[in-house]
């Protein structure tokens, strides 16, 4: 079949539609025979085109944004395209258990920072969990209690907090308007309770992930996404019942503890239970090649060639 493309926008799919529009415009003629058409794909987690990527001074940045820190000249940004990725969420690090705010961003070579950006796009925040969120890796761990949570209980009571904090605030807001001091991390978390600002969460052990829809459940809220999450296999049941999606690497292991039981198998097997799921880069060079990354989900799960794209 025919695919016409103007200005960027496909205008008319099949050979009928295309015949009807194509004396409209100077089109330029492609010959795909024996070749494949995708659509574009979608990197989930990925941290290119970012001056700045973590601000992790606090337990909670929510009051951040990646869109302030667009870098529209990474050449990654073209590398990828090459790679045929599209549209990527730049999200925040996982320094701390509440990061900032994420961007959307379409892989516009050679415009600005604010073309980049997609237009109405819904608002998504970055939470984490495990050994970063409590800084086990640092250098002066355990001794570094410089910064609460240091333990995973720790990061439990970290999201209760917030958003008892962010409840009240917003009843006091909703009585005594504008006389209550404006926070912007709060209002972020407002937004998340009210479903308009969604929650991508870097995560790994099946434990934290149950704590973390658990707090959801009783807070008021959804997790929309479970990135990483190397067990998800363990607890697909559950995600499916809270309907969060899931955003894995396809064979990454055992690159630190937490890490250990995932398996490359994790991607086929969510997928199996009903969910939602991606295959996400949070690398640069790993962002210019998805394709390959999912089509592993063929020889680790049985996955179809189309169910795996």
């Amino acid at each position: 079949a025919s695919l016409a493309i103007y200005e960027g926008k496909i205008i008319a799919v099949g050979n009928k539609q295309v015949d009807e529009i194509k004396n409209k415009y100077a089109f330029e003629i492609i010959d795909a025979e024996g070749m494949h058409l995708t659509s574009g794909i979608i990197d989930e987690h990925s941290h290119i085109a970012l001056r700045s990527v973590n601000e992790s001074a606090q337990v909670s940045s929510a009051e951040v944004r990646m869109s302030d820190a667009l870098r529209p000249n990474d050449v990654n940004i073209y590398r990828q395209l090459a790679g045929g990725v599209t549209s990527a969420q730049l999200l925040h690090g996982s320094a701390n258990p509440i990061g900032g705010q994420a961007a959307m961003i379409k892989l516009r070579w050679g415009c600005s920072a604010e073309q980049m950006k997609v237009e109405n796009a819904d608002g998504f925040i970055k939470f984490a969990l495990g050994e970063n969120v409590k800084q086990s890796n640092s250098s002066s761990f355990p001794t570094n209690a410089s910064r609460f949570p240091q333990s995973r209980m720790g990061v439990e009571q970290v999201y209760v907090d917030a958003f008892t904090r962010a409840k009240e605030y917003e009843a006091a807001r909703a009585v005594k308007g504008n006389t209550v001091r404006r926070d912007l991390e709060l209002d972020a978390l407002v937004e998340i309770l009210n479903q308009k600002r969604f929650i991508t969460c870097h995560s790994y052990v099946q434990s934290e992930i149950n704590m973390l829809m658990h707090v959801a459940d009783s807070m008021g809220f959804k997790v929309n996404t479970f990135t990483h999450i190397l067990e998800g296999y363990k607890v697909a049941d559950k995600m499916k019942v809270h309907g969060v999606g899931g955003s894995t690497f396809s064979d990454w292991w055992a690159y630190k503890y937490e890490v250990n039981d995932a398996i490359p198998y994790n991607a086929a097997l969510m997928s199996s239970q009903g969910v939602t799921v991606a295959i996400n880069s949070d690398d640069a060079e790993m962002g210019r090649r998805l394709n390959q990354e999912a089509a592993k989900s063929v020889k680790y799960g049985d996955l179809s060639q189309e169910e795996a794209w």
